[in-house]
């Protein structure tokens, strides 16, 4: 049973939501993980339950889901300046340290390489998702029913069911389920409770998706602010899926629409928008400072972001009417399990490129009993395996 949940202070958020911003790669799987383990069992800000709630609740709102788990966290333990400084926070550090990249990357005309660094980091983001899948999965999976549903999402998703129609189909199923069996035995008290939707952006694109070929920067045409912050606005407000959904918009609209940047170029700022730590969006960084400078920059960051800080402001004070009602919690519960169903079909896909030899394996084994038996911080361990991966780099002169 979770223990009382103590609230957090503005300071509390700012500090912790900066910290993971500097510190979580490897997706938003990874993301919502070390989530997880910080404000449920560290910190003790919320229950498990309320935290799988909020996580459904993110996952159904079109823009990034760990983004907007954040944003949730600050939302509901400090109010609308929660809001602010939990996902500002979050965003902050990815945004700066991508901002960094396309200034070399103008000046320059390449990226650095990455490879050495997700080398080290993903076998240890494998741990760390595999660790909140089980934790969650203990609290969420209370019936029959429920593992069986998670079952079916996790073959369904094997099978390239669209992970929205996966979540709403189940939500949808287990409230019918609900409701009918409130019809045969009125008095029967309601069903499990949460849910957990997970963000699920398709795995981090393969495992040398950060050894991008040099890529001159050729100039790009002077786009205008407003226009600018119109296409991300879009973006962010009509988006859901993965970094791979992110690319199929940003191509349509910036490649083949506008004719504002090369398809090199768009590769190039996806892929900095994976490698980094933090939210996959932050693209929309690289490619402002390309199109228009720093202004660019932050007119396009802001523009994909504002989108999940609106939806998660009207959204929240309704999240917890949803949970009172039976059937209504029933279709959490159904969401919940889909999103775990998700979670570990992204963590397969996952460890089929960052598991590429023993060295790999190792550390993601020595990775997961750590933060298991001992419950080692993932920071750590995430840091720990980029100066690992740094090593082998050094050592092997690749």
């Amino acid at each position: 049973m979770d223990e009382a949940p103590s609230p957090a202070s503005l300071r509390d958020l700012l500090v912790f939501f900066l910290r993971l911003g500097f510190t979580a790669f490897g997706g938003p799987a990874a993301h919502i993980a070390m989530m997880e383990e910080e404000v449920v069992h560290r910190r003790r800000w919320l229950s498990r339950d309320r935290f799988l709630d909020l996580l459904a609740a993110a996952n159904m709102l079109p823009g990034p889901t760990s983004t907007e788990l954040a944003i949730y966290i600050g939302y509901v333990q400090a109010g609308w300046l929660g809001l602010l400084v939990g996902g500002g926070c979050f965003i902050l550090p990815a945004a700066g340290m991508t901002l960094g990249v396309a200034w070399a990357y103008v000046h320059f005309g390449k990226l650095p390489e990455a490879a050495w660094l997700l080398y080290g980091v993903k076998p240890v983001v494998i741990a760390v998702v595999l660790q909140a899948i089980w934790r969650l999965g203990r609290e969420a999976v209370k019936t029959r029913f429920l593992a069986v549903l998670g079952g079916a999402g996790v073959v369904l998703s094997l099978l390239g069911l669209h992970h929205l129609a996966l979540l709403f189909g189940s939500g949808a199923v287990a409230g019918l389920a609900r409701w009918l069996a409130a019809r045969r035995t009125p008095g029967e008290a309601p069903g499990t409770p949460l849910l957990g939707g997970l963000p699920v952006a398709p795995a981090v694109p393969g495992a040398k998706a950060a050894a991008v070929a040099a890529t001159v920067a050729a100039p790009a045409a002077a786009v205008s602010l407003w226009p600018l912050a119109l296409a991300f606005l879009k973006v962010g407000a009509l988006l859901f899926g993965s970094g791979y959904v992110l690319l199929a918009f940003l191509r349509a609209d910036l490649v083949q629409h506008h004719h504002w940047l090369t398809e090199a170029q768009l590769i190039d700022a996806v892929a900095i928008g994976q490698v980094t730590p933090g939210p996959v969006f932050t693209t929309a960084t690289f490619i402002g400072y390309v199109l228009a400078g720093t202004r660019g920059a932050l007119v396009a960051t802001v523009a994909i972001f504002l989108p999940s800080f609106v939806l998660v402001a009207v959204s929240g004070p309704l999240v917890r009417r949803l949970r009172q009602s039976p059937v209504g919690g029933a279709f959490l519960d159904g969401v919940t399990v889909a999103a775990l169903a998700l979670m570990a079909v992204v963590t397969w896909q996952l460890a089929r490129v960052a598991l590429v030899d023993v060295t790999t394996a190792a550390l993601a084994l020595v990775s997961a009993v750590l933060l298991l038996r001992f419950r080692i911080n993932s920071a750590w361990l995430v840091l720990g395996g980029a100066s690992l991966g740094l090593l082998v780099h050094v050592l092997h002169l690749v």
